[in-house]
C-alpha cells in the first residue's frame, strides 16, 4: 500500500474504531476479493465491536492499494460518508492508465473512478444479467455530449442499482463517454431536508479543496446551483447518478443541463424535468438457473448439490434478486433451514425473511409496503381490489371496467399510474391491454388484505352479475375467458355457496367452459372448492365431478357432442341426468335418447383423459402420485395433473414416435427415448431440455430410472440389441450391456436396484447386476412353448415386457399370450397362465402388493390376474383400440392405461376387483312385437339370453356350451331361438323354458349367420364357406344351396320362399329354397359383395362393394340400372327409403351419401364432420344404416350411432357408445327404439324422447 494511504489510515484510526460496524464492510472486502474468509473470521473473533474494527484496520494496513479504494467503497456504501470523506485524499493514484487488475479483468482507472465517485461495490454475491448491461450501457452512450436522462426503473427487489453500478465497470464507456468522472448519490425516500443535506454532502464531495466556496448550501435552490457549475466547471463530461428516485420534485434540484441516470419503480418519474430521455425496464425476476446460481453461491456449493428446495425457493419468488439474496444471506448463516424459509414464502410471512443487510429495508414487506403507501388515498383502495387477482394471470381491463364500472379509458389511466410506479405490470397485446402483478406484490396484498379478501371477492362477483345479469360471457369478448377461468374461484373466495353451486352445476355453464378451455380446469374445480359446494352434502358434486372424469375427453374435443344426450346417459340418480332431462323436454324440437337399459352399466374408470393427437404408447405415475407422463405417437411428452388431467407441460420432445417415458424417483427428472434413436432428460417442472444421449445406433424402445433417490441411473434398451446405464452425472454412458442377438423391446431396474431385467425378440430374458454391469443369467423363454409333441413352436416368440414383484425375489414375464413368473435365484418356473386365446399381451405390471399383475391386451381391454391364484379378478373395457400400456400407481391403488385410441384411463384398483366382467358378443337379433323390445344376446361366448329390453330383465339363459357361439337368431313368435358354434353345429331351442330342441352338425367351420324363415319351420344358415343350408329343422330335413365360388358374406329372405345371397366372389344370387335351386345370377362386382338391400316395393335390390361401388339392380330383368360411384373407400352398407325413391349408402371412410334411386342422381352427403386430429365422425366404418318410415331421417352405426336429416344431410343427434365398432343397428318400426351393442360387449337399448 502507498506510503499516503497507510498514513491516512494511521491518522484517522481512532475515527474509525469508534464508528464503524465490521461485518456488511467486509462483506464488500470479500466479494472485492480483497480479504479472506479467515480473515474474516479472525476479525469476528474479536469481543466488541471496537476491537473487531482495530483487527480490520491492522489486516488493511499489511494490504495492497486495492484494499485501501475497497476499504473506502465499502464505507460509502454503508453509509459512513463522513468517514469516506477523511480517507478521500489518501485514495492511491492510478497507476497505468489502462492497467488490467488481475481480479477481474476491470482496469484500475475504472476502480479509482467509480471508487472516487462512490458507485457501490458489487454485492457479496454476484451473477451476471449481460442483457439488461448491455442494454443500460446502450442507453448511456445515446446520451452522447448531450444533457439528458436515463431511466432504470423496474419494482422493488429486481437489481436495478447492482445494474446500473455493473454497466459503469466498462473502461471504454467512462474514457470515451464520461471522463469527469461517475458521481453516484443514493437519495431515496426524502423530504426537503433530507434532500439538501443529500445535496451538501454531494457538493463537499465534488467540491473537497473548497475552490467554489467555504461553506455547505443553505438552501435546495443555492445547492442547485452550486451543483451546477461544479459539474459545469470542474467535472465536464461526467455522469451523475440518482439511486432510488421516489418523487419527480426531487429531480429538480437536478435538472441542471448534465448527464444523469437514475433508477426508480417509478416509470414516469422524469416527466417534470426536460432534455433527451431513455429508459431501460429492469424485469422482475433472475432466469431460473441464474437464481439458482445465486443460492449456490451464498450457500458455497454448486447448483447440482443444492436441496430440492432451492428450485421451489425460486419458483415461488419468480426468481426476485431481493428474495433469493435475502433468503441466501439467511442460509449461510443457517444452513440447515431450507424447507424453514421456504414454507415462510410459501405461507407469505415475509417479516421472517428479513436480514439487516446493505438493501434499504430490512425486511420484504417493507420494500413493498413503501410504494404502496407513495399512492394517493383514492388510487389505494383502486389498488386493494387487486388482492384477489388469481396468480400468474393476465387480466384484460373490461374485467376491470365491470370491477370498477368505469369506461375503459379511466380505468386504463388507474392502471397506468400502477404501472409507472412498477407497482403492477401490463402487457400490450394488439389492441388490448392485459394486467398482472409479480407473484410477490400478489402475496403482499393477500397477506395485508387478508381480513378484507372474502368481501373483495364478493364486490367482484356481483359486479359481474350486475353486468352481465341472466347472460354469459360470448368468447368473442375480451373479459371472456377470465370469467370461465376464474368466476369460480372468486365465489369460492366470497364463500357464496349458492351462487358457485348454480354455476358448477349447470349443463349450460359446463358445455360453454370445456368448449372454450376444455374439461380438466372444471374438474380441478370441484376438486379446489369441495369445501363450499358440499355444504350440504357431497352426491351433487361427485355426480357432476364423475360425469365430466368419464366424458372430458368426448367434451374437450370437435365435433362438441351434445352435453344434454350425454347427461342423459347418466344414472337416474345422478343430479346431471335430472337437469338433462329437463332440458332435454324444454327443447321439444330437438332429437333426444334415453338409454333405457343403463342401470347395468357400471363406470370403472375414475378419469379418462385425451393428451396426445394420436396413439399413447406410455404413461406412469409420479412417485407422490399426483403428476402423470405421457408420451406417443405425436412425438410429445405431456405432464399432467392425476387428479384433473389438467396439462402441466407439453414438449416436442423427439423428431419421431416417442416408445416410452419414465420419471425419476424424486419426480424432478422425466426421460424419454424415441424412434429417432435418441434418449433424453427433462426437467419435469420447467420442461427444460437437461441431456440428450445418442449412442443407440437403433430405436430405443424403453428406458426406466433406479429407485433409489439420490442416484440418477436409467436404463435404456434399443433395437441395436444393446442395453446402456446412464448416470445423469456424466455426460455418456456408464455402461452396455451386451448379449442379445436381436431387439431389446423393455427393461427394467429391480425393486432393490440390484439388477436390470430385459426382453428380447430373440426369445430370452437376461439379468444383469447392475454395480458390474455382468450378465448374472438368461431364462429361454421360447422353451415354454412347445406344440403338442413337445416341439418348439417355430413362430418367433417375442418376449414383450416383464415386471418385478416387490421383493425383488421374482420376475413376471410376458410372451404372446401367457404371463410366466420366474424365480431369480433358480430360474424355476413358479406359475404360469394363458390369459387369453384371441389377442396378444401387450404389457404387464405388478401390484406393489404383489399379488395382482394387471395385463394390457391387443383387444382393448386390460384385465387383473391374481397371481396366486391363477384366477381373473377383473376385465377392464372401455378402451377403443389396442392397450400399448398399463402401470400402478406407487401406492397400488390406481393403474392407468393408456391406447392407440389416444385417450389414457385411469382405474380405482380396489373398484374394478369388485365387478364382474359381463360381455355380450356383438352378433344379437331382436323383434319388436307391439312395445315389446325381445333380445336373443350371446353372453361371454358361451351362453344365449333372452333380454326384455323394457326392463333389462334376463328372461333366459342357456346353460354354458361346450364350443363358442357365433350368431343367433329369434323366430318371429318369440317361440323359438336357434344358435351356431365355433364348431359349426347349429342348435334350435325353445324359448319357455331354454331346452335344446335339435342340434345339427352342419359345418366343419364356425357358423355365420342364421335365420328363421317367417313360418320358424325353416332355419337357414351360413358359414366361412359357399354353401348355404337350409334345414327343416322340424323335420330333420337338410338341402343345400351350392353355387357361390367363395365363402358366402350373408343373406336375407324374400317373399315367396326365395333367398338373396351375397359372396366374396362378387355375385349374387336367387334362390329357392323349397327347391334348392338358383333362379337368378348377378355378376355384380369385381370385389367383395360387403351388403345388400332390397326395395320395400320388391322390384330392385343394391348391393355395395368393396370396390368402392354400390349399384341398383332390376329383379325383373336381371340388369343393373344405376352404378353408384364416388365412394372412397368400400361400401359397406346400403338401405332403401319406405317410399323406394332415396338408397343411403355408407363406406369405411364414415361417409353416407343418398341417391335418388330413379335416377342414380347423388342428392346429399351425411358428411363426417371433421374433428381437429382428422378423426371423422364415425371414427371409422359405416356399418349399417336404417330410414324412419317418413323418409325424412336417417340412423347409422358405426364409431357410434348418428341421425341424420336426409333433407339437408346434418347430423341431428350422435350417441356415444362406451366402446366402439358397432356391427348393426337394430331399429323398431316407428323408429322410436334402436338396439346395438358395442365392442366392449355393452348392450344400448335406446328410446327416442
Amino acid at each position: 500500500m502507498d506510503v499516503k494511504s497507510r498514513n491516512y489510515l494511521l491518522l484517522n484510526r481512532q475515527a474509525l474504531e469508534k464508528d464503524i460496524k465490521t461485518s456488511y464492510i467486509m462483506d464488500h472486502m470479500i466479494a472485492d476479493q480483497v480479504l479472506t474468509l479467515q480473515e474474516e473470521e479472525k476479525v469476528k473473533q474479536q469481543n466488541t465491536q471496537k476491537e473487531r474494527a482495530a483487527m480490520l484496520i491492522n489486516i488493511l494496513l499489511t494490504k495492497d492499494n486495492n484494499s485501501y479504494r475497497s476499504f473506502y467503497n465499502a464505507l460509502l456504501h454503508e453509509g459512513y460518508r463522513d468517514l469516506a470523506a477523511l480517507l478521500q485524499d489518501g485514495i492511491p493514484a492510478i497507476s497505468s492508465g489502462n492497467g488490467k487488475s488481475s481480479m477481474d479483468g476491470m482496469t484500475s482507472y475504472v476502480k479509482t473512478i467509480l471508487c472516487e465517485g462512490g458507485v457501490p461495490q458489487r454485492p457479496v454475491v454476484f451473477v451476471t444479467r449481460p442483457k439488461l448491461v448491455d442494454a443500460i450501457k446502450q442507453k448511456l452512450y445515446c446520451l452522447g455530449n448531450d444533457p439528458g436522462w436515463v431511466t432504470v426503473y423496474g419494482m422493488a427487489g429486481c437489481g436495478k442499482t447492482v445494474l446500473t453500478a455493473e454497466a459503469l465497470r466498462d473502461h471504454q464507456l467512462l474514457e470515451g463517454y464520461f471522463p469527469g468522472g461517475v458521481h453516484w448519490i443514493s437519495v431515496g425516500k426524502q423530504d426537503k431536508a433530507g434532500l439538501l443535506i443529500k445535496l451538501q454532502n454531494l457538493c463537499s464531495r465534488l467540491d473537497h479543496d473548497c475552490t467554489l466556496s467555504q461553506r455547505p448550501p443553505l438552501n435546495i435552490e443555492e445547492a442547485k446551483d452550486r451543483l451546477r457549475l461544479l459539474m459545469l466547471r470542474k467535472y465536464p463530461r461526467s455522469l451523475l447518478v440518482l439511486d432510488d428516485i421516489w418523487d419527480s420534485w426531487v429531480l429538480k434540484a437536478f435538472d441542471n443541463q448534465c448527464q444523469v441516470l437514475i433508477t426508480s419503480r417509478d416509470r414516469s418519474v422524469t416527466d417534470a424535468v426536460a432534455g433527451n430521455k431513455y429508459e431501460v425496464h429492469v424485469e422482475s425476476g433472475l432466469a431460473h438457473e441464474k437464481g439458482l446460481e445465486v443460492l449456490s453461491l451464498f450457500v458455497n456449493k454448486k447448483i447440482t448439490e443444492l436441496p430440492e428446495q432451492a428450485d421451489s425457493i425460486v419458483r415461488e419468488c419468480k426468481g426476485s434478486p431481493l428474495v433469493i439474496s435475502l433468503i441466501g444471506a439467511l442460509l449461510r448463516d443457517f444452513p440447515g433451514r431450507w424447507e424453514y424459509y421456504l414454507k415462510q414464502l410459501q405461507n407469505k410471512q415475509f417479516k421472517r425473511i428479513r436480514k439487516s443487510s446493505s438493501y434499504d429495508y430490512e425486511a420484504l414487506d417493507e420494500a413493498m409496503s413503501i410504494s404502496v403507501e407513495q399512492l394517493n388515498e383514492n388510487f389505494k383502495d383502486y389498488y386493494k381490489d387487486l388482492s384477489i387477482l388469481p396468480k400468474d394471470v393476465k387480466v384484460p381491463t373490461k374485467v376491470l371496467c365491470i370491477l370498477w364500472d368505469m369506461e375503459t379509458e379511466e380505468v386504463e389511466d388507474i392502471l397506468q399510474e400502477f404501472v409507472n410506479k412498477s407497482l403492477l405490470f401490463c402487457d400490450r397485446n394488439g389492441k388490448s391491454f392485459h394486467y398482472y402483478l409479480h407473484d410477490l406484490q400478489l402475496d403482499f396484498l393477500t397477506e395485508k388484505n387478508r381480513s378484507q379478501l372474502q368481501e373483495l371477492h364478493k364486490n367482484i362477483v356481483n359486479q359481474y352479475k350486475k353486468y352481465y345479469k341472466l347472460n354469459m360471457p360470448i368468447p368473442s369478448q375480451e373479459d371472456c375467458m377470465y370469467w370461465y377461468n376464474f368466476l369460480a374461484y372468486h365465489m369460492a373466495g366470497a364463500n357464496m355457496q349458492k351462487e358457485l353451486c348454480d354455476l358448477m352445476f349447470s349443463l349450460d355453464w359446463i358445455k360453454t367452459k370445456t368448449e372454450l378451455v376444455g374439461p380438466a380446469h372444471l374438474i380441478h374445480e370441484y376438486v379446489e372448492y369441495s369445501s363450499v359446494l358440499d355444504q350440504k352434502d357431497s352426491i351433487v358434486r361427485e355426480n357432476f365431478q364423475e360425469f365430466l372424469s368419464l366424458n372430458g375427453h368426448l367434451l374437450g374435443r370437435q365435433p362438441f357432442p351434445d352435453i344434454i344426450q350425454l347427461g342423459l346417459c347418466q344414472p337416474d340418480t345422478s343430479e346431471v341426468y335430472q337437469q338433462a332431462k329437463l332440458l332435454a323436454q324444454q327443447k321439444a324440437d330437438v332429437f333426444y335418447l334415453e338409454w333405457m337399459n343403463k342401470k347395468s352399466m357400471k363406470n370403472l374408470s375414475r378419469l379418462v383423459v385425451r393428451p396426445h393427437r394420436d396413439a399413447v404408447y406410455h404413461a406412469c405415475f409420479s412417485q407422490d402420485r399426483q403428476r402423470i407422463a405421457s408420451c406417443g405417437a405425436d412425438k410429445t411428452l405431456q405432464v399432467f395433473k392425476a387428479e384433473s388431467g389438467e396439462r402441466l407441460l407439453e414438449i416436442s420432445a423427439h423428431d419421431d414416435e416417442i416408445l416410452c417415458c419414465a420419471f425419476s424417483v424424486d419426480g424432478i427428472f422425466v426421460a424419454t427415448c424415441s424412434a429417432d434413436k435418441k434418449v433424453k432428460i427433462w426437467n419435469s417442472r420447467t420442461g427444460q431440455c437437461m441431456h440428450v444421449y445418442e449412442e443407440h445406433s437403433e430405436q430405443v424402445n424403453c428406458c426406466q430410472f433406479n429407485n433409489r433417490s439420490g442416484q440418477y441411473l436409467l436404463a435404456t434398451c434399443s433395437n441395436d440389441t444393446f442395453i446402456k446405464l446412464w448416470d445423469l452425472n456424466r455426460k455418456y454412458c456408464r455402461n452396455t450391456m451386451f448379449g442379445h442377438v436381436n431387439s431389446v423391446n423393455h427393461c427394467k431396474f429391480s425393486p432393490n436396484d440390484e439388477y436390470v431385467a430385459s426382453c428380447s425378440t430373440d426369445g430370452t430374458v437376461k439379468l444383469w447386476e447392475v454395480h458390474s454391469a455382468n450378465e448374472l443369467k438368461t431364462i429361454e423363454i421360447k422353451d415354454f412353448f412347445k406344440t403338442a409333441d413337445e416341439q418348439p413352436d417355430d413362430v418367433e416368440i417375442l418376449v414383450k415386457c416383464c415386471s418385478w414383484s416387490g421383493n425383488s425375489a421374482t420376475v413376471l414375464v410376458v410372451a404372446k399370450n401367457k404371463l410366466l413368473l420366474f424365480d431369480v435365484k433358480t430360474s424355476n418356473l413358479l406359475k404360469q397362465v394363458t390369459v387369453s386365446h384371441h389377442s396378444t399381451i401387450q404389457y404387464c405390471d405388478f401390484c406393489p402388493g404383489d399379488e395382482l399383475v394387471a395385463v394390457a391386451l391387443s383387444h382393448c381391454s386390460v384385465e387383473l390376474w391374481n397371481i396366486k391364484s391363477l384366477s381373473k379378478v377383473a376385465d377392464c373395457r372401455g378402451h377403443m383400440s389396442w392397450v400399448h400400456c398399463v402401470t400402478f400407481s406407487p401406492d397400488g391403488s390406481l393403474f392407468m392405461t393408456s391406447s392407440d385410441d389416444q385417450t389414457i384411463r385411469i382405474w380405482e384398483t380396489n373398484k374394478v376387483c369388485k365387478s364382474s366382467g359381463a360381455v355380450l358378443a356383438s352378433e344379437l337379433d331382436v323383434v319388436f312385437r307391439n312395445s315389446e323390445v325381445m333380445i336373443l344376446a350371446i353372453y361371454n361366448h358361451q351362453h344365449l339370453q333372452l333380454i326384455n329390453g323394457n326392463t333389462d330383465s334376463v328372461i333366459m339363459q342357456t346353460e354354458a356350451q361346450e364350443s363358442l357361439i357365433c350368431c343367433c337368431c329369434l323366430s318371429g313368435d318369440l317361440k323359438f331361438a336357434a344358435f351356431g358354434q365355433e364348431n359349426g353345429t347349429i342348435k334350435v331351442l325353445q324359448l319357455s323354458d331354454g331346452k335344446v330342441l335339435k342340434t345339427l352338425e352342419a359345418y366343419r367351420t364356425s357358423v355365420q349367420h342364421c335365420r328363421f324363415t317367417s313360418d320358424c319351420q325353416t332355419l337357414i344358415s351360413s358359414a366361412h364357406d359357399s354353401v348355404i343350408q337350409v334345414w327343416s329343422w322340424q323335420l330333420n330335413a337338410c338341402a343345400f344351396l351350392r353355387g357361390h365360388k367363395e365363402a358366402v358374406k350373408d343373406f336375407r329372405l324374400l317373399e315367396n320362399s326365395k333367398l338373396l345371397s351375397w359372396s366374396f366372389d362378387g355375385t349374387v344370387k336367387v334362390w329357392n329354397i323349397i327347391t334348392a335351386k338358383a333362379e337368378k345370377d348377378f355378376a355384380c362386382h369385381g370385389d367383395t359383395v360387403l351388403s345388400c338391400a332390397v326395395s320395400p316395393d320388391g322390384s330392385k335390390f343394391a348391393s355395395a362393394s368393396a370396390d368402392k361401388t354400390a349399384k341398383i339392380w332390376s329383379f325383373e330383368s336381371s340388369s343393373v340400372l344405376h352404378e353408384l360411384n364416388g365412394h372412397e373407400a368400400c361400401v359397406r352398407c346400403c338401405t332403401f327409403s319406405p317410399n323406394n325413391k332415396l338408397l343411403a349408402t355408407g363406406d369405411d371412410k364414415g361417409e353416407i351419401r343418398i341417391w335418388n334411386t330413379l335416377t342414380g342422381e347423388l342428392l346429399h352427403f351425411c358428411f363426417p364432420v371433421t374433428v381437429d386430429e382428422g378423426e371423422p365422425t364415425h371414427g371409422g366404418w359405416v356399418t349399417d344404416l336404417s330410414f324412419s318410415p317418413d323418409n325424412e331421417m336417417l340412423v347409422s352405426s358405426g364409431g357410434y350411432l348418428k341421425w341424420w336429416n336426409v333433407t339437408t344431410g346434418e347430423s341431428l343427434q350422435t350417441f356415444y357408445t362406451n366402446g366402439t365398432n358397432l356391427k348393426s343397428i337394430h331399429v323398431s318400426p316407428n323408429f322410436k327404439v334402436y338396439v346395438t351393442v358395442d365392442n366392449l360387449g355393452i348392450l344400448y337399448v335406446l328410446q327416442k324422447m
